[in-house]
């Protein structure tokens, strides 16, 4: 029923955004790629020559997408400095989902756990707009954001499950910074709950608490 109610209504009427390979790059990410290039050819995945090739094509790429193809075969998928899959959906069936890293996070977002955790780490994450949406489905499972200071995090009650139309449209919500970052979290929970964490450090309680938990589940 829950994989139904996904294809059915999550998918449609998302706003049209550039693709992340197309959002330009910014030091940060230039710099990123340049060390696991780095650590590549310390450990000899990359020759010399080739390391300086890519270095300069680093230093001289205008994408994310120019950027991401310069370690697409160092790193597994899940280890890559930029994680550009454009996906607008992530799903947890009993097990534990994450978005982390340097990840482009869409306008609209959906967040699907059952019986399980989504998390949903924005420190490092770059998000296309001022306003992000996420719709999230938690039926006996859980979703966890962690924001940094300066992003505001709005939960709200929805009515159904992946609401397309005018559902998808963004509401009034308390007043803020002008300017400030705002994600505003549509949750229709069965036995379910959002959980927002500012965290001081990486590795702290919260992390660290869901994976032991993932460890003693396999």
């Amino acid at each position: 029923m829950v994989t139904d109610l996904v294809k059915a209504g999550y998918f449609l009427q998302v706003t049209s955004r550039p693709p992340p390979r197309d959002l330009r790059a910014s030091d940060a990410d230039r710099e990123r790629v340049v060390a696991v290039l780095a650590e590549a050819a310390g450990d000899g995945r990359l020759t010399l020559d080739e390391h300086a090739e890519r270095v300069q094509r680093a230093y001289k790429a205008r994408t994310l997408g120019e950027l991401a193809g310069l370690t697409e075969d160092l790193a597994a998928p899940s280890a890559q400095p930029l994680r550009l899959d454009g996906s607008r959906s992530v799903a947890a069936f009993f097990t534990t989902q994450r978005r982390e890293g340097r990840w482009v996070v869409p306008d609209r977002l959906v967040a699907t756990a059952v019986g399980g955790h989504v998390v949903l780490d924005l420190r490092e994450a770059l998000m296309q707009g001022l306003h992000t949406i996420v719709h999230a489905t938690l039926i006996g499972g859980q979703l966890h954001l962690l924001v940094p200071e300066g992003v505001r995090v709005a939960v709200v009650t929805a009515r159904q499950p992946g609401r397309a139309g005018s559902d998808m449209e963004p509401r009034a919500v308390p007043p803020g910074i002008p300017g400030s970052p705002l994600v505003e979290v549509r949750a229709f929970t069965v036995a379910g709950r959002v959980r927002v964490h500012t965290p001081r450090r990486a590795g702290g309680r919260f992390l660290g608490r869901i994976g032991r938990r993932e460890r003693g589940a396999r």
